[in-house]
C-alpha cells in the first residue's frame, strides 16, 4: 500500500480546471466526464477539522477521467510537470494497461500534460504513449522531452474553456481517419 499525505496533492490544480471544464462541456450538450475517485482508506484524522491527514490507496486506480464524447467512450489522465522532461515513471504501469486495453476497445485514451513552467497543457495520444513507453521497456530514455512532441497537440488557450481537450479529440479522431 502507498501512503497518502500531500503527495496524493499534486496535479490538483490541473485536476481543478478539467473539473471544471467538464463541467462546461456536460452543460453545453457535448461531453460527460467524470473524474474517477481514488479509493482510500482513511488511518489518521484531525479531531478539529475533520480531515484526514494520513490515508493509505486501497488500490491500483485506473485513470483519472472517463466518460464520453458525442457517443465515443473517452479515457485519461492528467499529470503536471515542473520541467521540459516528463518521467515515464509518472505513469504506473497499470494505467498504461487500462488505457492500452481501453483503445482496443474502440475507446479513445489520452494523457493532459500541464508543462507548469511553460504554462502550456499537452494532449498526449495514446499511440504517442505507447512509442514513450516501449522506447523504455526496450532500454531507451525512461523520459521524454517537449521538443520530442508534436506541436499540434498542444492546447490552444480559449477564452471559454480552461482546458478545451475537446481540440486534442478531435484532431487525434481526425489522425486516425487518415
Amino acid at each position: 500500500m502507498t501512503a497518502w499525505k500531500t503527495r496524493g496533492l499534486r496535479g490538483s490544480t490541473l485536476e481543478e480546471m478539467i473539473n471544471r471544464s467538464n463541467e462546461q462541456y456536460r452543460e453545453q450538450g457535448l461531453a460527460l466526464i467524470q473524474k474517477v475517485p481514488t479509493p482510500i482508506t482513511p488511518v489518521r484524522m484531525d479531531k478539529d477539522s475533520r480531515q484526514i491527514t494520513l490515508a493509505y490507496f486501497d488500490k491500483k486506480s485506473t485513470v483519472d477521467y472517463i466518460g464520453a464524447v458525442q457517443g465515443i467512450p473517452v479515457c485519461f489522465d492528467a499529470k503536471e510537470c515542473a520541467t521540459d522532461t516528463f518521467p515515464i515513471s509518472n505513469i504506473h504501469e497499470h494505467q498504461y494497461i487500462f488505457m492500452r486495453d481501453f483503445e482496443k476497445q474502440k475507446g479513445v485514451a489520452f494523457l493532459l500534460i500541464m508543462f507548469t513552467a511553460r504554462e502550456e497543457i499537452y494532449y498526449m495520444r495514446f499511440t504517442e504513449l505507447d512509442h514513450f513507453w516501449q522506447r523504455a521497456a526496450d532500454g531507451g530514455p525512461r523520459h521524454f522531452t517537449v521538443s520530442e512532441l508534436a506541436p499540434a497537440y498542444y492546447l490552444p488557450q480559449s477564452p471559454g474553456i480552461l482546458v478545451p481537450y475537446l481540440v486534442g479529440i478531435n484532431r487525434d479522431l481526425q489522425t486516425r481517419e487518415d
